[in-house]
C-alpha cells in the first residue's frame, strides 16, 4: 500500500466515525473558509521565486489588483532585525502595531496616519494561498522613525543596530528611486533587465550592511533557550551573559583548526576584557562567512533533533567535533548539568 493510499484510507475511516451533524458542521466550515478566502484582495503580481533582495534579506513582495504594493509580514520584520515570529497581536487577538514599531523610544515619532497604515493586509497570492503583509511604503517610513529617534538621542543602545540598518536602507532606496524616475521619464524602463533595479539596490546595500548582517539565525537562539530550559521571548534581544561562552564552545571552536585562537587574539576588548563586537565580523567573506553559515546550519539541525543540552553536545561532538584549542569556561559552567542555569 502506498503512502498516499494509506492516508486516504485513514481519512475515510475518520470520516466514517463522524455523525451526520459533525459532517455537516465540517462542510459548512469549509464553505465559509472558501468564501472568506475568495473575498480577500488578490495579488496579480509576485512570486516566491522572485523576492526583493536587500543585503542579506529576502522579502517576498506582491502587487494587489488595486495597485497596493505589499511586503511579506514575517520577512519585513526580519529585514530590520526582529524575529519573524514576533507578536503583532494584542491580548484580545487583534492586530496591533508591528513589532518593529513597538517601543517607548520611538512611540512619540509614530503619527496616527502611520499607525493606521501599519495594519497588516491579508490577501491571496497569485497561486490562491492566504498571506499577510505590510504596505511596501511602510519600510522606508519605519526607517525614518528610527533615524529621528536616534537624532533625538532617545534610542536605546540595543536598538542602534536597527537605526544603522535603517540609514543604509534609506540611502539605498533613494539611489534606486532616482534611477527609476529617470528610466520612467526616458522610457528606458521598457528596455532594462527585469531585476536591474533590484541588482543596483543589492549591490549598494549588501556592502554597506555587511557589518550589521545577522550571521546567527533566530532559530539558533530559540533552540539554545529551549535546550537550556529557559523561556524564549522572540521580541527581545536580551540573552544570558554565559550564552557567549556557549556560542564559543559550540560554534567558533568548530570552524577550522586555529580559527578560535586567531579570533581571540584579534578581537578588541573593553576594560573588563569582553569583546567589543561580534567575532564573526573578523571572518573573511570569501571563506570564513560561508564556513560559518554551513556550520550554523548543522548546529541548528542537531539542536532541533535534541531534547536537552547534554544530548545536543553529545551529538554535536560526533558530527562537528571541536578542534584542539582549549576553551576556558566560566566558573559557573564548570559543573554544568546541561540545562537550566
Amino acid at each position: 500500500m502506498g503512502q498516499n493510499e494509506g492516508r486516504g484510507n485513514g481519512g475515510k475511516a475518520r470520516a466514517a466515525k463522524l455523525t451526520p451533524e459533525e459532517r455537516m458542521a465540517i462542510s459548512v466550515k469549509g464553505v465559509e473558509a472558501r468564501k472568506e478566502l475568495a473575498a480577500l484582495p488578490r495579488a496579480t503580481h509576485g512570486s516566491p521565486e522572485h523576492p526583493l533582495r536587500i543585503g542579506d534579506a529576502e522579502i517576498q513582495c506582491y502587487v494587489l489588483a488595486d495597485g497596493t504594493r505589499v511586503l511579506s509580514q514575517a520577512e519585513f520584520l526580519e529585514a530590520l532585525g526582529r524575529h519573524r515570529k514576533a507578536n503583532v497581536r494584542n491580548d484580545e487577538g487583534e492586530e496591533r502595531l508591528p513589532a518593529i514599531l513597538q517601543g517607548k523610544a520611538i512611540y512619540p515619532f509614530i503619527s496616527k496616519d502611520l499607525a493606521e497604515k501599519s495594519r497588516p493586509i491579508t490577501f491571496r497570492t497569485p497561486s490562491g494561498a492566504k498571506a499577510s503583509g505590510y504596505r511596501a511604503e511602510l519600510l522606508p517610513e519605519v526607517c525614518e522613525i528610527y533615524l529621528k529617534a536616534k537624532d533625538a538621542g532617545v534610542l536605546p543602545s540595543n536598538q542602534e543596530h536597527v537605526a544603522a540598518k535603517a540609514s543604509i536602507l534609506v540611502r539605498g532606496l533613494a539611489r534606486v528611486g532616482i534611477i527609476a524616475l529617470v528610466d520612467e521619464a526616458t522610457g528606458y524602463q521598457k528596455d532594462r533587465a527585469r531585476d536591474a533595479l533590484a541588482q543596483i539596490l543589492e549591490a549598494f546595500v549588501a556592502k554597506e550592511l555587511q557589518p550589521y548582517v545577522r550571521k546567527f539565525p533566530a532559530e539558533f537562539y530559540e533552540e539554545m533557550f529551549r535546550l537550556r530550559g529557559l523561556p524564549f521571548d522572540p521580541t527581545s534581544v536580551k540573552r544570558p551573559p554565559y550564552f557567549g561562552h556557549l556560542t564559543n564552545d559550540v560554534v567558533y571552536r568548530r570552524l577550522a583548526p586555529g580559527v578560535w585562537k586567531e579570533l581571540k587574539s584579534k578581537a578588541k576588548k573593553n576594560d573588563v576584557g569582553r569583546p567589543t563586537h561580534q567575532l564573526h565580523r573578523l571572518l573573511t567573506p570569501e571563506v570564513g562567512d560561508p564556513r560559518l553559515k554551513d556550520l550554523l546550519t548543522k548546529v541548528v539541525t542537531v539542536m532541533q533533533l535534541s531534547d536537552r543540552w547534554g544530548d545536543f553536545k553529545t551529538k554535536l561532538d560526533r558530527v562537528a567535533p571541536a578542534y584542539d584549542e582549549t576553551l576556558q569556561l566560566p566558573f559557573e559552567l564548570e559543573n554544568d548539568t546541561g540545562q537550566g542555569l
